[in-house]
């Protein structure tokens, strides 16, 4: 116990502190400038497991604020050198690395293992990504942001201390167009401000594991470098955060981020697919061997048991899915929304492989 005796002494704390931390989660999502200094102090502090996300390699522009990382490291990936520096500093910790990027695809399978979620991002629809995945799983969000002089801490979701709990789209009901919100690039950052802000994060996960304190919850700090002023505001639930936000893990997976909003898969009838035929690409999902094999319409065949192996993206074409029902068609939609959410064009056909039969062999005669 000698590694955390300084804080096993604090009266409030004590070994049983300890002991929570060693047996917490947290899933750190962004090895950058808020990610740095939080993974640094949450290893120092003796969390038993920490997750990074992060599909960046280190670049010489992020040296003056990601002090995980030094010039050697440049072109290097970012989780492997930060797993590589946090278990020199602390051997204990174990380190799971994700080296994609977090997305509708993999975000709630990556979270849901993990007891608190650090928001290390520094992109609008990720952020709203994250936020989204943890409602949906009922984890405690650790929010930071922070660009040129200011910044920005508060923990969302936090139904352990708070049964009207706010989160990120309480904050920012209406999600901006990506370009209204610079990134450090555009805007610049001193490299201070983000070691700042992600220390905080960092304290207010330790607080919350270790239940000491009052941690942020429900309120949001801005912190000002300029003036080295700090201010709290209370936050409440929007009225209107929930109008897109999504309720269940499929209008999780078919979300826009592009443009902030809800988005179905759109299903046809079979006397609705000769309109779309001139510019669509039509994929039958049966397995092989059923019942009729023979459709006299051109299409593509990848048997639902093997979509993520065979599918691919068809820019700027419809595509259109259908299968014996309708109800494996659509879980194909779906499937390929999530792969590929840029495309807008995405059908199911809700018709029994018959009245697609019939439609056909009606348009022939």
């Amino acid at each position: 116990m000698e590694r955390y005796s300084r804080q096993t002494i604090l009266k409030e704390f004590g070994v049983a502190g300890q002991q929570r931390l060693a047996e917490a989660r947290v899933l750190v999502v962004g090895a950058g400038g808020l990610g740095c200094p939080a993974l640094l102090y949450l290893a120092g502090a003796g969390i038993g497991h920490l997750g990074i996300v992060d599909d960046d390699i280190i670049s010489e522009s992020n040296l003056h604020r990601q002090l995980l990382f030094c010039a050697a490291d440049v072109g290097k990936r970012k989780v492997d050198v930060a797993k590589e520096r946090l278990l020199a500093q602390n051997p204990t910790t174990q380190i799971e690395t994700f080296t994609q990027r977090l997305d509708q695809v993999n975000a709630l399978e990556m979270i849901k293992k993990y007891d608190y979620v650090l928001d290390g991002t520094d992109n609008i629809p990720t952020k709203y990504i994250l936020n989204d995945a943890c409602v949906l799983l009922g984890k405690t969000l650790l929010y930071g942001a922070a660009s040129q002089y200011e910044g920005q801490v508060a923990v969302l979701n936090c139904y352990a201390h708070s049964s009207a709990a706010v989160n990120y789209r309480d904050i920012f009901p209406v999600m901006p167009a990506e370009e209204e919100v610079p990134s450090c690039a555009d805007a610049g950052v001193i490299g201070v401000l983000p070691g700042i802000i992600g220390t905080l994060q960092a304290s207010e996960i330790i607080k919350l594991i270790v239940g000491i304190g009052r941690p942020l919850v429900n309120r949001l700090l801005t912190y000002s470098l300029l003036n080295q002023e700090i201010f709290t505001v209370e936050l409440t639930p929007h009225p209107d955060a929930k109008r897109d936000t999504p309720a269940t893990a499929e209008q999780f997976s078919t979300y826009d981020y592009g443009n902030g909003c809800l988005v179905a898969v759109s299903e046809l009838r079979a006397s609705q697919l000769l309109a779309k035929m001139p510019n669509a690409v039509l994929i039958d999902v049966r397995e092989k061997g059923e019942l009729p094999e023979f459709l006299a319409i051109a299409n593509e065949q990848i048997p639902l048991s093997l979509f993520d192996e065979y599918i691919g993206e068809w820019a700027e074409r419809s595509v259109i899915f259908f299968c014996q029902s309708g109800v494996r068609s659509k879980k194909a939609a779906e499937r390929y929304r999530q792969l590929f959410p840029k495309n807008k064009e995405v059908y199911s056909v809700n018709d029994s492989i018959y009245a697609l039969l019939k439609q056909f062999s009606n348009d022939e005669k």
